[in-house]
């Protein structure tokens, strides 16, 4: 049987991670406290009153939420765990690909940037979105083949083995362009952030439902792999009696089963904000129809 017991400690305590990540919420309630305060005084002088005087406290929450994700994933016991179990490990992707990446873009950190800007600044950052290189990455086939490339090709017994021994590879190489996959795949599929061009909400629920399909080969070819695939988990099981089929067959159940429920929330969520824009163009349509009856009828 596979022990649940970390060999490397409960917690793996790395500076590195920590101040990035308080660095991060610092400076995002930073900014939001910033941008509703501006908000604020927009509304005073103009005296409107259909001005939002705060920044959305739900964005704040999909934010805190996605940085407490990325802390359980590197600094909590998955972090230590996973130097000595594939199941931690994979549960590690799981957290940046599937719940912190995308919790990051509902929190719409450009949108907040933006109106953290001044007028040229919001100008150049205007010109930087509708720039062929961002339509280029904000293109759903794009960021699909990305996060596919990144999900398969970072398991590859060569990519893997070499990870797994490698500090800098693993910290440096890795982790980042774990998150940034998962940033450019969701960006454009999901939220109200700033984008140039957003695709169709067909579009959006057809990227996110083919995501599924490279995860569930993953997750099968691990789960049904008939001797283990990285040795470094091999030499952690013989050093510290982990079951390392039973762990490798856990993993891979992870990522079938768990990856593909993450990504009927994640589809819901697109299908919920595909009915709310609907309903926004229907009561558009409504009183473009009620204008025209006016002017038509003495």
């Amino acid at each position: 049987m596979m022990t649940v017991t970390p060999a490397s400690g409960a917690i793996d305590l790395n500076v590195f991670v920590l101040v990035n990540l308080i660095g991060g919420v610092l400076l995002y309630l930073w900014a939001a406290r910033r941008a509703s305060r501006a908000s604020r005084a927009s509304r005073a002088s103009r005296a409107d009153q259909n001005t939002s005087s705060t920044w959305p406290i739900a964005n704040t929450i999909a934010f805190l939420a996605a940085m407490t994700a990325l802390a359980l994933a590197y600094l909590g016991p998955f972090g230590a765990w996973a130097h000595d179990a594939f199941w931690a490990h994979m549960g590690q992707h799981l957290l940046v690909l599937m719940i912190a990446g995308p919790l990051i873009v509902l929190s719409s950190p450009i949108r907040l940037t933006f109106v953290n800007l001044g007028t040229v600044g919001r100008r150049r950052m205007i010109r930087i979105l509708r720039s062929r290189p961002v339509e280029i990455l904000t293109n759903p086939i794009v960021g699909w083949v990305l996060f596919a490339t990144v999900l398969l090709g970072s398991h590859t017994q060569l990519v893997m083995n070499w990870a797994l021994i490698s500090h800098d590879g693993m910290e440096f190489v890795m982790r980042p362009l774990y998150l940034a996959a998962a940033l450019i795949f969701y960006y454009p599929l999901i939220g109200c952030d700033l984008i140039a061009r957003r695709p169709a909400p067909s579009v959006r629920l057809m990227s996110l439902g083919l995501m599924m399909i490279p995860e569930t080969v993953l997750g099968m070819v691990i789960h049904f792999a008939p001797v283990p695939l990285y040795w470094p988990y091999e030499f952690a099981a013989s050093t510290y009696g982990i079951d390392v089929m039973t762990d490798q067959k856990f993993a891979g159940a992870l990522m079938w089963a768990l990856a593909m429920v993450l990504d009927g929330m994640w589809m819901m969520v697109a299908a919920i904000e595909w009915w709310r824009d609907q309903e926004k163009e229907t009561r558009r349509l409504e009183k473009q129809e009620e204008r025209e009856r006016e002017r038509v009828l003495p």
